[in-house]
């Protein structure tokens, strides 16, 4: 086998590895990744699979990256050719109601399930998981700011508040969805997000 070829098949053992894993976490946390049931479910012996990452924390560590990579690629790049502002705050906003209704993760929103689990703890995974909250907030941030200037927001719009309110429709979006199965939760959230997005 060529060098190239054995690098190549060790980064797809990876990327199912992390596939699977945040299949599982995004439905029963990352706490529910043990090494014995990926490697069983992978087909893969455990010291295979710990070869890819050398700890647990590592595995949870990458799970976090992959989830945000999923999360990029099924909201905010979704709508990058929108312009900035309030045009490009509505799109991101249905993206990510679209991203929680169409089940991308079988547990729904990762970060709402990982982030209750270890926002009560401290160490590198909360950490990580603290810092992609307060990236995406920085982005709903962005967004408000241009379009409160472009007079598209009222002046006196409060910011925070506003991505508070912002993340309790997508909190409680994922609540509907996953507990209650409730068909009419994606309907419910745009409405509520179109009250907070008008002038």
């Amino acid at each position: 086998m060529s060098p190239r070829r054995s690098v190549a098949d060790t980064l797809e053992t990876r990327q199912r590895i992390l596939d699977r894993s945040l299949a599982i976490a995004s439905a029963e946390g990352l706490e529910g990744l043990t090494i014995g049931r990926l490697a069983a479910e992978l087909g893969m012996s455990k010291a295979g699979l710990l070869g890819h990452f050398g700890t647990k924390e590592a595995l949870q560590l990458a799970v976090v990256d992959q989830a945000a990579e999923v999360f990029l690629r099924e909201v905010p790049r979704k709508v990058k050719q929108m312009p900035s502002g309030l045009p490009r705050l509505i799109e991101v906003c249905e993206a990510w109601v679209s991203y929680l209704e169409r089940e991308v993760l079988p547990g729904g929103c990762f970060f709402t399930a990982a982030t209750a689990e270890f926002d009560g703890r401290s160490g590198r995974v909360r950490d990580a998981l603290a810092g992609m909250n307060a990236l995406w907030r920085r982005d709903l941030r962005i967004h408000i700011r241009r379009a409160v200037s472009d007079g598209d927001l009222k002046p006196d719009t409060d910011v925070e508040q506003l991505i508070y309110e912002i993340l309790g429709v997508m909190l409680a979006l994922n609540h509907f969805l996953q507990l209650e199965h409730d068909e009419a939760a994606p309907r419910r959230a745009r409405q509520a997000l179109k009250r907070l997005l008008t002038k």
